[in-house]
């Protein structure tokens, strides 16, 4: 069993706001209206604080970012994609490097559901909300732009959402 005290704090604070980078990855390949974007950040918000499965690391993490969220601090903290023409590859980057920190510190079944829980998060953020089409018309679910960005994040992260699309 891993628990918070297995991380730097730095570390925790990046497992931490993981669930809303990946939500932030479907945000930025296919940024829709304020409306779509409220959606999306909406789903993160569910998925990040109900993870998929019981194991103690995506508890904990859900708990803390559950307390973060009733005193009003952004889970986010100051995480930016530092270069709005890059920020796509930034938000892999970053989620990659943290998949490698919990793959080396937690157990082999906590990595893997941390890995679904990204994803599951962003297909979330990405069902949240149609795109395009005019007043709901030829709107579709899940956009081309979204799907390439989900695609990019099962190779990046090695793993499937846990429900099929």
């Amino acid at each position: 069993m891993t628990s918070k005290a297995d991380f730097t704090d730095e570390e925790w604070t990046r497992i931490r706001r993981a669930p809303f980078v990946a939500g932030m990855a479907i945000s930025l390949a296919d940024p829709g209206g304020p409306i779509e974007v409220a959606k999306e950040t909406m789903a993160s918000l569910r998925s990040a604080s109900v993870p998929p499965s019981e194991e103690e690391l995506l508890l904990l993490i859900s708990r803390d970012i559950q307390e973060l969220i009733q005193k009003k601090q952004n889970p986010m903290g100051d995480f930016k994609p530092r270069n709005a023409a890059l920020a796509g590859q930034q938000v892999i980057d970053e989620l990659r490097a943290v998949n490698e920190i919990v793959t080396a510190k937690a157990t082999p079944e906590e990595a893997a559901a941390f890995r679904r829980w990204l994803v599951n998060t962003a297909q979330a953020a990405a069902d949240a909300a149609k795109e395009g089409g005019f007043m709901g018309f030829g709107a579709e679910q899940v956009s081309k732009g979204e799907q390439e960005m989900l695609d990019q994040l099962e190779k990046a992260l090695g793993a499937q959402p846990d429900r099929p699309r």
